[in-house]
């Protein structure tokens, strides 16, 4: 079974079970887990759910996107529906009224986020590295990031269109985490999870194994990444790195220059967007809208087979400069194609309370 579902006492568990595939989501993964997600939710049997990923490698690393490559041509839109449940499930964790303690340990991806970073109580350890990695892949980061991203202000812009990967300081800095405890604490809060009697047992737990996650890298780059990122366009926001000329700078203009000039452009007019959003499930569908334009793109399929099927990490992009995207392709991307977006279901109860330390 790719995903398992099971109880203790009066906690529900939710086990990613793809080992071999870093825990990549599939569409039978997504319909599973709003399945028992909603049954938790509503089971006054259950008070938390547990979220963990099996393996040593990861809670997951996203969609499984080699499905969307191996798909025949007239096939491919079929891909609509995954990210249409797979959303609805982001917001349906985002707003869920029990505590939703997620185990963020090792790598975490894209759809990882969308499955972790919603969440109210998030863990990392110190072998986490949590990234939105898709401008790699000719796509841009989805599952809500938009609304994460624009939040965590120049780290997050930084994130999205570098595709960097932070540690467990970082993240939690970026607001994607809340709480670090060590890897080899884990299975003692699984234990300690499954007596609990209430709600507000979770946090009593929590406490007792979190420990000082130190300091981020990017922390100590802040103020530069405040200067450079502010630019509202992608060409400016590497001329500023390239301007300030620190090796960090200048790392980070080559590391941006890679990713597909599309996939830049689209994900900082989302960011831009995401600003003005009221609520996540706005971001949630302007995020759709755009990847079911994504479909059509060249960018999308060349960057999965370069880093997924081929490895040979050279993609050639196509445009294959900044400058020969114009804002009327970008403006088409995020118009959509007409697909019906996400329905969003609220939960009759309020989302439980964030963690507050």
């Amino acid at each position: 079974m790719d995903l398992i579902v099971s109880r203790e006492g009066r906690l529900g568990r939710i086990l990613l079970n793809r080992p071999q595939a870093l825990n990549t989501l599939t569409l039978p993964m997504v319909r599973d887990f709003r399945r028992a997600l909603d049954e938790f939710g509503n089971d006054e049997g259950i008070s938390a759910v547990l979220v963990a990923g099996a393996g040593d490698r990861g809670l997951c690393a996203g969609g499984d996107v080699r499905i969307l490559y191996e798909l025949e041509a007239s096939r491919k839109r079929l891909f609509a529906d995954f990210w249409r449940e797979e959303y609805e499930l982001n917001a349906r964790i985002g707003s869920f009224p029990k505590p939703y303690v997620v185990v963020m340990d090792g790598i975490v991806m894209g759809g990882g986020i969308g499955i972790s970073a919603h969440g109210n109580r998030r863990i990392v350890t110190e072998r986490s590295r949590i990234a939105m990695p898709e401008v790699g892949i000719g796509f841009f980061p989805d599952v809500g990031a938009s609304w994460l991203l624009s939040k965590a202000r120049e780290v997050g812009v930084y994130m999205a269109l570098s595709a960097t990967s932070v540690a467990a300081a970082d993240a939690i800095d970026a607001g994607l985490a809340d709480l670090m405890i060590h890897s080899q604490d884990v299975e003692g809060l699984i234990g300690a999870l499954a007596t609990i009697e209430a709600p507000e047992d979770v946090d009593a737990s929590l406490r007792r194994l979190a420990r000082s996650p130190g300091h981020g890298q990017l922390s100590l780059h802040k103020r530069l990444l405040a200067e450079t990122t502010t630019y509202g366009k992608v060409a400016d926001i590497i001329a500023a790195f390239e301007r300030e000329g620190s090796e960090f700078s200048l790392s980070a203009a080559d590391e941006i220059r890679t990713k597909s000039p599309t996939a830049l452009k689209v994900t900082r007019a989302l960011l831009r967007r995401a600003t003005q959003a009221s609520d996540l499930e706005t971001c949630l569908t302007n995020e759709f809208n755009a990847a079911c334009r994504m479909l059509e793109t060249h960018d999308l399929y060349e960057g999965i087979r370069a880093a997924i099927i081929d490895k040979d990490r050279r993609p050639i992009w196509s445009p294959d400069r900044l400058e020969a995207v114009s804002d009327e392709a970008v403006e088409t991307i995020l118009a959509g194609d007409g697909a019906p977006p996400p329905a969003f279901k609220n939960w009759d109860s309020s989302p439980y309370s964030r963690w507050e330390g």
